[in-house]
């Protein structure tokens, strides 16, 4: 009876729920556990994935520390050597050329008891003439503190003016046949786009509190009295310049009409006109002029936190502040 019954209740004569059928639905618990599956062993592979990534950084990161931050380190295991620092690029705050960076290197070379003299080897083409000063101070005052460490500079591809500024304050300065020296002056540079402005039909509306203001905004039309007063500006920071650099050369300086306005010369014409003391390589000075051929970096490096903080970091920031530097005008030598 039971067993027509169940012939009855299904189309066609067929059992709906014969001994050996399964449960109802166990397609689905298949499919779950095999999603299930699937999602347990993305996880893992993801883990492992981050796991990964994250040992080759910390590698990376050693790696980097002990090209970049061994030598300071290893001084003391030296004995007598040359002090060497680095000033490549552009002389900005922010970058490695800047006094926050150049100063504190100068003072670790110089209170070392084992350094017998400075190398302070200069590739730039300039910058802002007050990181540039600031150095130049600094190398005046410890020249002064330590009267027996002497302080030379070489000169790689270039150095010219902010990169000369500081220059001029060595006991001497060595060059190659073909460096780039000199460019003794001062600029400040911008643009005006009133005639475009005019031209387009589009109206600049600037409202300030103070005549001078909006001076240097390359939108409004620039008057005779604010461009007298940025060549005021400018002509009093070059003679800074030249003060700087006469003080710093003497007599060996030879003055002609063109050393102060701009030019630049190849090392051979600079050692020749006395803006450069003779020819040299960091190798060659240290072990000519100081005697020590075992020269140990003193140059003030980022660590590999601070590098990539600053490249997020300064990602954010230079986009919220992008626009408003862009117009900006500063003094430069260079």
């Amino acid at each position: 009876m039971d067993n027509q019954d169940n012939y009855n209740d299904s189309p066609g004569g067929i059992p709906s729920n014969p001994g050996n059928a399964r449960s109802p639905g166990w397609e689905r618990e298949v499919l779950e556990k095999l999603a299930f599956a699937t999602l347990s062993e993305q996880r893992a592979r993801r883990r492992w994935n981050i796991f990964f990534r994250f040992l080759t950084l910390g590698i990376v990161a050693v790696g980097l520390y002990i090209a970049f931050g061994y030598s300071h380190q290893d001084a003391e295991n030296v004995g007598t050597h040359t002090a060497l620092i680095e000033i490549d690029g552009t002389i900005e705050n922010g970058t490695s050329g800047s006094a926050d960076n150049v100063i504190p290197a100068l003072n670790r070379a110089y209170s070392d008891e084992n350094s017998v003299g400075i190398i302070l080897r200069i590739n730039s083409p300039g910058g802002s003439p007050v990181q540039a000063g600031m150095i130049n101070d600094e190398i005046a005052r410890l020249r002064q503190q330590f009267p027996k460490k002497p302080l030379y500079v070489v000169v790689d591809e270039i150095c010219a003016s902010g990169g000369y500024y500081i220059a001029a304050a060595a006991d001497k300065i060595y060059v190659n046949k073909a460096s780039i020296v000199g460019s003794i002056g001062v600029l400040m540079e911008g643009f005006g786009f009133t005639g475009l402005m005019d031209k387009l039909g589009v109206e600049r509306r600037l409202m300030t509190a103070g005549e001078n203001k909006g001076f240097m905004d390359p939108f409004s039309p620039q008057t005779a009295k604010q461009k007298g007063y940025a060549q005021e500006m400018l002509n009093e920071i070059h003679q800074q310049f030249i003060e700087v650099v006469r003080a710093g050369r003497g007599k060996r300086l030879k003055e002609t009409p063109e050393t102060f306005s701009g030019l630049f010369w190849t090392g051979a014409h600079a050692v020749d006109v006395g803006l450069a003391d003779g020819f040299g390589t960091v190798d060659s000075v240290a072990r000519d002029e100081l005697k020590a051929e075992d020269i140990v970096d003193y140059t003030q490096r980022e660590s590999v936190p601070e590098r990539l903080l600053k490249k997020f970091g300064g990602a954010v920031g230079s986009a919220a502040m992008g626009a408003a530097w862009s117009t900006s005008a500063h003094p430069r030598v260079r």
